[in-house]
C-alpha cells in the first residue's frame, strides 16, 4: 500500500495519503488548507486518482481543504452524520466503509473529543483523529465534546483491537509520528488501563486549556469542508 504521513507545522497536524499501488485510487484524510498544493502536487507525482477525501472531526483549529480539493479533483469528502451540514458526499456512521482498490476503510464513531468524531480503521492502522493521540487524547470542553463520552470510546472500541495495531493520530506536539494500541494501554497517562473513569474525567476537568486561536473561524468554515475559506 501506498502511505504518506504528513505534517502541517502551525497546527501540529498530520494529513494521511493512501493508495492502492495497483488501481492508484487514494484516499486523503484530514487535509489542510495551508499544505493543499503540497498534497496535490505529491498525488499527482504518484499518479494517484484521488477518490475519497475523509475528516475525522470537524477541527477547531485549521481549516480544511477538503471542498478546494474535491473541486480540483473530483474526490468525495466523508464526514460524521452527526453535523447537520450539506457540504460532505458522505454522511458517515459506525459501520459505514470506504472501499477504494482492493482497500477497505471500515469507520467507528468514536466521539468524545467533539459529538461526530469518527476513528478509521484500514487492516492493521487505525487513524485515530484526536480520540487518542500519542500518549494523550482531544480535549473535551468544546463542540459536544465529553470526558465520559470519549473514556468510552477508547476503552470499549479503540482499544477493543489489538495491542499491535498502529494508531496514527491528528496531531503531535512532542515529536512523535505514531504508537500502538499495546503502548497507549500501557503508558498513555490519561486513558492507560489503570485509570478509571472519574479518574479522567477528573484529569480532563482540570486542564485549563485556552481555546485553539483559530476556533471562530475554523468550525464554521469546516462545516461547510473549507470552500472559500482559503488564506
Amino acid at each position: 500500500m501506498i502511505f504518506y504521513q504528513l505534517f502541517e507545522k502551525n497546527t501540529s497536524t498530520y494529513t494521511y495519503l493512501l493508495g492502492d499501488p495497483d488501481t492508484r485510487e487514494a484516499v486523503l484524510i484530514d487535509p489542510v488548507n495551508e499544505t493543499m498544493d503540497r498534497d496535490l502536487k505529491l498525488i499527482d507525482e504518484l499518479d494517484l486518482k484521488l477518490k475519497f477525501v475523509l475528516e475525522t472531526h470537524v477541527h477547531a483549529d485549521h481549516i480544511t481543504s477538503s471542498g478546494e480539493i474535491r473541486k480540483k479533483t473530483g474526490a468525495l469528502i466523508g464526514l460524521s452524520s452527526v453535523y447537520s451540514t450539506s457540504c460532505p458526499d458522505l454522511q458517515l456512521d459506525e459501520k459505514s466503509e470506504i472501499q477504494f482498490g482492493k482497500y477497505i476503510i471500515h469507520v467507528l464513531h468514536t466521539p468524545g473529543h467533539t459529538a461526530g468524531c469518527l476513528t478509521y480503521q484500514l487492516e492493521d492502522m487505525l487513524f485515530t483523529g484526536d480520540a487518542l493521540l500519542v500518549r494523550g487524547c482531544g480535549r473535551t470542553d468544546f463542540q459536544g465534546g465529553s470526558s465520559e463520552v470519549l473514556y468510552d470510546s477508547v476503552r470499549n472500541k479503540i482499544f477493543s483491537h489489538a495491542n499491535t495495531i498502529m494508531v496514527y493520530p491528528a496531531h503531535d506536539y512532542f515529536g512523535h509520528t505514531h504508537t500502538t494500541l499495546g503502548e497507549e494501554k500501557k503508558f498513555n497517562p490519561r486513558l492507560n488501563l489503570r485509570i478509571e473513569k472519574n479518574e479522567f474525567v477528573a484529569i480532563m476537568a482540570n486542564l485549563n486549556l485556552s481555546l485553539p486561536l483559530k476556533i471562530q473561524e475554523s468550525v464554521p468554515a469546516n462545516l461547510k469542508c473549507g470552500v472559500g475559506s482559503l488564506l
